[in-house]
């Protein structure tokens, strides 16, 4: 169990410092420009910290009760599965959304997809490496 509360903790922190270097960059700006209208002016850090912190938790513990299910022998394989799953469910039909519902350049789409998926690689691969369910 303090295995799953470190390992939570620290993806959720994982989380909050590479949404801050994907999103915050130089060239992230440049692409996002088109959300300015719609953007929040100042940020809420706290509320971002704690949101981060429970998705690190959320995310672990999904991980632990797919595990089984999860394809491959080792924890590595089965983290990157995972990963490959919550890409696709957060970050791919997000990504296609944007596209149908609003005129936003193709370069920011394809931005967000391949930061999402090396943010989710990071977080599959610290929860495979890491991670294993009790039995």
């Amino acid at each position: 169990m303090s295995g799953y509360v470190l390992v939570s903790a620290v993806s959720g922190i994982l989380f909050g410092i590479m949404d801050g270097l994907i999103n915050a960059n130089p060239v992230a700006k440049r692409l996002y420009e088109v959300y300015k209208p719609i953007a929040k002016t100042s940020l809420n850090p706290l509320a971002g910290i704690l949101i981060d912190l429970v998705f690190g938790f959320v995310m672990a513990g999904v991980f632990l009760l797919l595990y089984a299910s999860l394809p491959g022998e080792s924890g590595m394989v089965k983290g990157v599965s995972f990963a490959i799953l919550v890409w696709f469910f957060r970050v791919v039909m997000y990504t296609a959304s944007q596209y149908v519902m609003f005129n936003v350049p193709v370069k920011a789409l394809l931005y967000s997809l391949v930061t999402g998926l090396g943010e989710m690689l990071v977080l599959g691969l610290l929860y495979g490496l890491t991670l294993r369910p009790v039995v």
